[in-house]
């Protein structure tokens, strides 16, 4: 587990970076593959943002790794300024880290930062992809809001639970053995829920 800032900042850039791709393809291919290929007369999706030159985004039509650079911009900024943190925090007002197994503490701060990443990234991609062209009405954007937090929701929760953070994990270890290698035997026999304690863990 992360035990710096340096190891959280990795930790959140690895998360963001595989969530960002998941959300894209689930929200093009799961979500609005149906609209995409209706609209354009295709037969795909890519077919559907070849057609429609891009895909839609701050009322115009933008390439797809453009669409995922703004999504990771905003989704690690919001990860590690909030995300991470308040997740962090309100896993330790209802779990002791140090009286708590450390899978049950790292299921807890995974539940508290989909509940908060959830919403707040959803909110940014109803203000994203809202159709400007046709004007803008505040009761619509926060209708287009709940929609996509009833699309996201469960797909945020399944996916970091089971997926996504184990993978994580597993990856960030191989990045960090060397460093947990070369610990202090006083370090190397410290239990994994102090680790816990030492700081705020970053989780998507």
């Amino acid at each position: 587990m992360p035990q710096n800032q340096f190891q959280r900042m990795i930790f959140a850039l690895i998360t963001v970076v595989i969530t960002v791709h998941a959300y894209v393809f689930y929200s093009l291919f799961v979500v609005n593959a149906a609209t995409l290929t209706a609209v354009t007369g295709t037969a795909s999706v890519p077919d559907a943002i070849a057609a429609n030159g891009g895909v839609y985004m701050f009322g115009n039509y933008l390439p797809v790794w453009t669409v995922v650079l703004i999504e990771f911009a905003f989704a690690y900024t919001l990860e590690v300024v909030m995300g991470s943190p308040c997740s962090f925090r309100l896993a330790r007002r209802l779990f002791d880290p140090q009286k708590t197994h450390p899978v049950l503490f790292e299921t807890a701060i995974i539940c508290a930062t989909v509940a908060l990443m959830c919403p707040s990234m959803s909110f940014l991609a109803a203000i994203f992809y809202y159709p400007y062209y046709g004007g803008f009405n505040f009761f619509a954007l926060l209708a287009d809001w709940l929609k996509l937090v009833c699309f996201n929701l469960p797909f945020a929760f399944f996916t970091q639970l089971f997926f996504i953070q184990p993978f994580v994990r597993t990856l960030f270890k191989l990045i960090f053995r060397k460093r947990k290698s070369a610990a202090t035997p006083a370090e190397a026999k410290q239990p994994e829920s102090e680790n816990l304690a030492d700081g705020e863990n970053s989780v998507k």
